[in-house]
């Protein structure tokens, strides 16, 4: 049987004719292919580059535009309030900014510049409300314990009724805002109290938590039974220990341990990781109330990117293979509609 090929005229130095030379189309093939390969290393050589780039360009910018945040801090003197006022505003834009800018580029960074721009944005919230304490001291809620001297022990529980029902405000460190060791309780934290800061929420059981504002972090420990919903948190939230209950809030980042039988909404611009849970079942984050737009804007987070169904499970390895771990909670069972329970300030 003939080869498939096609004919190629040569010319002859010699002669006017010429003569025609079938080349093996296997050998076409070949040098196609051998064509297309070396197209591909180039396209993967040029994205390398491209992604090499913008990595420089966001280490350069992130750094610069840090420092020029830190500078800012520096600079304030509680000697002139209007001035430092004036400053910590600018400063707190360009942190927003800068944590926007993040946001934005987690596409092509590696996880470990990842992790070492969030650590770096923490330090420096942690750096702007402590300057923010320290140049304008907030005012003292008029629930909260006045004793100075006993400013080093937790303050006692405080309650007040909105709407027929009881408000506690948990004890908690001076240090720390948040609630612990309730039962059976109504607990809500508005804006003016969680200013950026962190919020610890831990040995509480069947306990309705509204949190309208929001926080640096958010740690929630030891929980039974509760019903936790929390605006926006710039950074990372942390669960630890939750079992049988229902958990909603946006955050850059979601770490879940020791979970079972949980449903969260979420709202995520990186990725959610669990390990050594079980029962967890994630759907979009659905809560609101006046506000909160804003708040989205104060912890820099993009409304339009939510990865709640990229969860990394940390116990479950197996490529291709959805975790059993978690799942996602079907339309019909979604909650929509939360209940009110006290009201945004």
């Amino acid at each position: 049987m003939a080869a498939l090929g096609v004919e190629v005229n040569v010319g002859n130095d010699d002669e006017d004719t010429n003569t025609a030379v079938k080349v093996p189309e296997r050998v076409l093939r070949r040098d196609q292919a051998r064509q297309e390969e070396v197209e591909r290393r180039r396209n993967v050589k040029e994205s390398q580059t491209v992604t090499e780039e913008k990595s420089d360009f966001f280490t350069s910018t992130f750094n610069a535009e840090k420092t020029a945040v830190e500078e800012m801090l520096s600079s304030c003197n509680e000697n002139d309030r209007d001035r430092a006022a004036k400053t910590l505003e600018e400063a707190t834009l360009k942190f927003q900014q800068l944590q926007k800018f993040l946001n934005d580029s987690v596409m092509f960074l590696t996880q470990y510049e990842i992790r070492q721009a969030q650590a770096s944005l923490q330090k420096l919230q942690s750096s702007l409300a402590e300057k923010r304490d320290e140049v304008l001291p907030k005012k003292k809620f008029a629930f909260r314990s006045r004793n100075t001297g006993a400013s080093k022990q937790p303050a006692p529980i405080q309650q007040t009724t909105v709407a027929g029902t009881v408000v506690v405000d948990a004890a908690v460190s001076v240090d720390q805002c948040g609630f612990s060791n309730a039962d059976n309780q109504v607990l809500i934290k508005q804006a003016e109290e969680i200013q950026l800061g962190d919020v610890l929420l831990s040995h509480l059981t069947n306990c309705k938590v509204r949190l309208y504002g929001c926080p640096s972090t958010l740690h929630i420990k030891n929980v039974r039974g509760c019903e936790i919903l929390c605006g926006p948190v710039s950074s990372s939230v942390f669960v630890d220990q939750c079992t049988d209950s229902t958990l909603g809030f946006p955050c850059q980042q979601l770490r879940t341990h020791n979970t079972t039988a949980t449903q969260i909404y979420l709202h995520v611009t990186s990725r959610a990781i669990i390990e050594d849970c079980n029962g967890v079942r994630f759907a979009p984050f659905t809560w609101t109330y006046p506000g909160i737009h804003d708040h989205f804007k104060i912890a820099g987070l993009d409304t339009n990117r939510n990865n709640w169904t990229e969860v990394d499970d940390f116990n479950w390895l197996a490529t291709g293979t959805p975790s059993p771990n978690w799942t996602v909670i079907p339309e019909t069972e979604r909650i929509c509609s939360w209940e009110a329970v006290g009201q945004a300030s």
